[in-house]
């Protein structure tokens, strides 16, 4: 490392440690000439995805705009800023894992949408109307019948929430005679 004020090439490592977030390591160096001190950073190169949108322009992935999208479709639900976080380092470690230079947009809206389902149902439905472009109602109850159809095949009790059950709507009925 060369000295930034007297460019002497022979420097040395005084101390070294991680950064507060632990994502770079901080180094103390001293000049074998000139005996000032200085302080580097090392930290891993992230090479930068271009982001393939819909109509056809490129843009690098910004982090942002994927943390603004999933707080307006968590907008008053119980979820989270530590929640939207880790929703977020998960799709950009997603995407990094890839070892693709470019992906579509759609792709990031759908890994969003799988974070979301997983984590609260009515923001993922408000993502999915912004994303998928929901035009009327219809498309709506589409959804969220798919959405009710996936708990009932994971053991959920959908059906029973809605009093669509007929075991359910009997014992109902019995208990109300």
């Amino acid at each position: 490392m060369k000295c930034p004020f007297c460019e002497n090439e022979d420097t040395k490592v005084i101390d070294s440690r991680p950064t507060e977030d632990g994502h770079a390591i901080r180094r103390r160096r001293g000049c074998e000439r000139c005996g000032r001190r200085f302080t580097t950073y090392e930290k891993v190169e992230e090479s930068i995805i271009m982001i393939i949108k819909k109509d056809g322009r490129r843009e690098a992935f910004d982090r942002s705009k994927v943390v603004n999208g999933i707080i307006k479709a968590c907008e008053k639900r119980p979820v989270s800023m530590a929640e939207i976080e880790s929703i977020t380092n998960n799709i950009e470690r997603g995407l990094s894992n890839l070892m693709k230079k470019e992906v579509k947009s759609e792709f990031i809206g759908e890994l969003v949408m799988d974070e979301l389902k997983k984590l609260d149902e009515v923001a993922y439905v408000r993502f999915a109307s912004v994303y998928r472009q929901f035009t009327d109602v219809n498309t709506f109850i589409k959804e969220i019948e798919k959405l009710m159809g996936n708990k009932d095949s994971n053991g959920g009790a959908s059906a029973d929430a809605a009093g669509e059950n007929p075991e359910r709507v009997q014992e109902n009925q019995n208990e109300q005679q």
